[in-house]
């Protein structure tokens, strides 16, 4: 009987009016070859991160998908344009994002 372990995204999606990357993944667990076990994971990339400061001033930050596969960077290179960010820098700050 031997176990085995392995983690695939099996799922990248670009949703909403900035270029959200969702990322689902999945733990499969099999035994000699058959799969006894799978758990879904879900994650979502935003373009930007906005922080109020005290001041009532922004500090907008690029997500970093450096650790990401190069699948995702590739997604977030080709979507992650400037009007996105510009525009979701808008929205942070309106409150809606």
């Amino acid at each position: 009987m031997a176990l085995t372990k392995e983690v695939v995204e099996d799922r990248i999606e670009v949703v909403g009016d900035f270029a959200d990357i969702q990322v689902r993944t999945a733990t499969i667990i099999k035994e000699d070859g058959v799969e006894i076990s799978r758990n879904l994971h879900r994650k979502v990339l935003r373009c930007v991160a906005s922080v109020r400061n005290d001041d009532d001033s922004w500090t907008h930050t690029d997500t970093d998908v450096s650790k990401e596969s190069t699948k995702v960077q590739g997604i977030a290179t080709a979507v992650w344009d400037s009007a996105a960010k510009t525009a979701a820098k808008a929205v942070n700050e309106a409150g809606g994002g």
